[in-house]
């Protein structure tokens, strides 16, 4: 994958078409991946960047304030270093902003074409219980079918809460089980129970079904958005 470091627009030399070509040259791969319907990482990698220049660009101490600086004299006697800023506001500055402004029209076509694969297949999910439901149910299983109807993934997964200074998230950790061929004895309840024998000690795990008539890729696509999917449906569950 042709990655970006963390800030690429600012390293090395600081020149307009430099940095452009190697923009453009990412967003190429990426756009190259959406056309194919494999959203991840491109798509979470892209918001990363995109966010970081929108950062930036609100903050002209702190884009400053991220630049290394040149030693200028040092008083070896007073045990001092003083440093003098090798940018301020001046052409490098100015070339700098350009190439923000540049990136964030150019990573905005892309985010929105791959934000409207990511709604379009959130839009065609199904997900609903299967069987009774536990009091707790951030862990269990997921059941994940596709367009082709032929098989059922399933994967552990556990829900887990974490907060900053800030805000409280939710995150998801999957885990590949085995898969089932979808047929009439293989239904989602009887998945269930294969399950419960094969890990005794859940007596009643929370298990969902998530059915999409779409075939997209199932790595790159379809799992990643299935995991935030049921994120947001146990999360919605809680508060009510």
């Amino acid at each position: 994958m042709n990655t970006l470091s963390n800030n690429w627009f600012a390293e090395g030399k600081i020149d307009f078409e430099l940095k452009k070509y190697t923009l453009l040259a990412y967003l190429v791969e990426v756009n190259s991946h959406f056309h194919h319907n494999r959203l991840y990482p491109q798509l979470g990698d892209l918001i990363f960047h995109f966010n970081n220049l929108v950062a930036f660009k609100k903050s002209k101490e702190s884009l400053q304030n991220n630049f290394p600086h040149r030693l200028s004299s040092a008083s070896f006697e007073e045990l001092k270093l003083t440093y003098e800023r090798m940018v301020s506001d001046d052409k490098v500055i100015q070339e700098i902003e350009s190439i923000i402004h540049f990136s964030l029209q150019k990573m905005d076509i892309s985010l929105k074409e791959g934000q409207e694969i990511y709604e379009f297949v959130e839009e065609n999910f199904t997900i609903n219980p299967v069987g009774l439901m536990p009091i707790q149910n951030d862990q269990g299983y997921m059941l994940l079918c596709d367009g082709k109807e032929k098989e059922v993934n399933v994967y552990q997964f556990s829900i887990n809460f974490f907060e900053d200074h800030q805000e409280k998230y939710r995150g998801i950790q999957t885990q590949y089980i085995s898969s089932y061929p979808r047929n009439f004895i293989n239904t989602y309840p009887n998945i269930k129970i294969d399950l419960l024998k094969a890990k005794k000690g859940h007596t009643n795990p929370a298990v969902f079904s998530i059915e999409t008539p779409l075939t997209f890729p199932l790595q790159e696509t379809l799992l990643p958005i299935a995991r935030r999917t049921l994120v947001r449906y146990i999360s919605s569950g809680l508060k009510n």
